[in-house]
């Protein structure tokens, strides 16, 4: 059996959830001698799993069940509350494409400083930029801020540039769906591409019909819970049928 990469036992994650919204300096000093209320969210409920190397693990789920909040949690992003998360490998996350971008900054620009933020040298992202460029079909656009794109092309550029990580693990959250058809063909390449280098994915998607393409392994989330884990067949035609 292959060797387990991340080790997830059991991960709490809670959020406090403000009972009152305080907009103004006025709201703050009215409030700033009264007791606050809030309610707790709890977003992951004692979650446990392994992923071995070489998986493609797919999770599925509700919106609000957890499976975004996991993905953070294995990428460093969040804490859990308790639990623990081991991971061995490198890992390039898909979470939340285009947010280290600046608005004010052209295409271009984005390229190496987000390649920067990825590890990537000045000189490697010049050899890179022109693959980049046409794998997110943006030649026209490269010299013009960012803050004027589309949000599909902020993540065509965004996944364009995140490829290029040598990673061992990655984390994917739902990059399919912002783009069209043809940006989706590519995306599938990509992820096939890794598969064959035996690369490890954790996939968050709705895109059922993608999951069953590629998954080796499917966890279906339910209220912070795994409800089923198993073969790709069996887990898809459960969440159907709830």
């Amino acid at each position: 059996m292959s060797q387990s990469v991340i080790r997830v036992k059991n991960v709490i994650k809670e959020f406090k959830i403000p009972h009152e919204r305080i907009d103004t300096l006025r709201e703050y000093f009215i409030h700033a001698f009264h007791p606050k209320s809030y309610e707790v969210f709890l977003a992951l409920n004692n979650v446990s799993f392994e992923v071995r190397r070489g998986e493609f693990l797919s999770i599925i789920g509700r919106n609000g069940s957890g499976k975004s909040t996991l993905l953070k949690i294995i990428a460093h992003i969040l804490k859990p509350n308790s639990g623990t998360v081991i991971v061995d490998g490198s890992i390039s996350p898909f979470l939340e494409l285009g947010v280290g971008f600046q608005a004010e900054l052209s295409g271009r620009e984005n390229v190496f400083l987000y390649g920067a933020l990825l590890g990537f040298s000045r000189a490697e992202m010049k050899r890179r930029y022109d693959a980049i460029v046409s794998f997110a079909e943006l030649e026209r656009f490269m010299d013009q801020r960012v803050k004027n794109y589309s949000s599909g092309m902020v993540v065509r550029l965004a996944f364009a540039i995140a490829i290029q990580a040598e990673a061992d693990i990655f984390l994917v959250d739902e990059v399919l769906a912002v783009g069209d058809i043809d940006f989706q063909k590519k995306c599938f390449g990509v992820f096939e591409r890794l598969k064959a280098e035996k690369k490890t994915i954790v996939f968050v998607s709705h895109d059922l019909s993608a999951v069953r393409r590629f998954s080796d392994r499917v966890l279906l989330f339910d209220k912070g819970s795994i409800k089923a884990d198993g073969v790709p067949r069996d887990v898809i035609a459960l969440y159907e049928r709830s």
